[in-house]
């Protein structure tokens, strides 16, 4: 004789089935911060400057000469292939530094890190940049004409 099991009877939940729900679940938590601290630790190199301590020493001193100079920077993408800086002063007119240099990067990795070859163009600083979709990360560093060291970071989204 066959022996017949009713399909709508409630199963048991065992003492390995337990096991194995625990085990599971704490893999999965175990493997995913494992993924993420490598991913942080790869992909980041950890340092903004190399003396956080010295650094802080002067930058009131540094931020209110820079705040002096009144320079506003707002990045442009056309989506050409070219990033498109404009440097203004507190009235709106052009500014030509002694000196800038700027950085492109990602926020959390070096990988695609490019310093661009600014010219002038239209009145504005014109690089080409190789750009893909995701956050960005525009370091400005120069001097000023009359000596005043000037840093600014624009952060920005970049969608095709």
């Amino acid at each position: 004789m066959s022996q017949v099991t009713d399909a709508t009877a409630p199963r048991t939940l065992t003492g390995g089935h337990v096991l194995a729900i625990f085990v599971a679940g704490f893999g999965l938590i175990f493997a995913v911060n494992f993924f993420m601290a490598y991913r942080a630790i790869s992909t980041f190199p950890g340092m903004e400057v190399s003396s956080s301590y010295a650094d802080s020493q002067s930058f009131d001193v540094r931020r209110d000469a820079q705040e002096a100079l009144g320079w506003s920077a707002h990045v442009a993408i056309p989506g050409d292939g070219t990033l498109v800086l404009h440097l203004l002063d507190r009235e709106g007119a052009l500014v030509a530094p002694a000196e800038l240099t700027a950085l492109l990067t990602r926020p959390t990795n070096r990988t695609d890190d490019q310093l661009l070859a600014l010219r002038r163009e239209n009145g504005a600083f014109v690089a080409p940049a190789d750009l893909s979709d995701g956050q960005w990360r525009l370091r400005l560093t120069g001097v000023a004409r009359d000596g005043t060291e000037y840093r600014h970071n624009i952060t920005f989204r970049y969608f095709e």
